[in-house]
């Protein structure tokens, strides 16, 4: 594995990683505003700015090339669900193939 191929995957999941924290960023936006007082222009302007997130980081790693079915199933948590997904896409780029791991024994 070269170095341009390890950074391959690292750089098609950096749209990911921004919506993952545009996701937990703006649902601790909604739930101090909850505790706080509950301003409706701020429920106004981050709720959709959430959904957005949430739902553009579950299609982010839906399409990505080596998910697999539990990453696929963390996206879907709101609010954590992006950054889950994410952990788990990189632990699936870091592990060597079955085949690597047969041939080394």
């Amino acid at each position: 594995m070269t170095a341009d191929s390890a950074a391959a995957p690292r750089l098609a999941r950096k749209p990911l990683r921004a919506t993952a924290t545009i996701e937990l960023v703006s649902l601790t936006v909604l739930l101090l505003n909850i505790a706080i007082g509950n301003a409706q222009q701020i429920a106004a302007l981050f709720g959709p700015v959430h959904g957005i997130a949430w739902l553009f980081g579950v299609l982010a790693t839906w399409r990505d090339r080596q998910r697999s079915t539990g990453a696929a199933l963390r996206a879907v948590i709101p609010g954590i669900g992006g950054l889950l997904a994410l952990r788990a896409l990189e632990r699936t780029g870091t592990q060597p193939a079955p085949d690597a791991v047969a041939g080394a024994r």
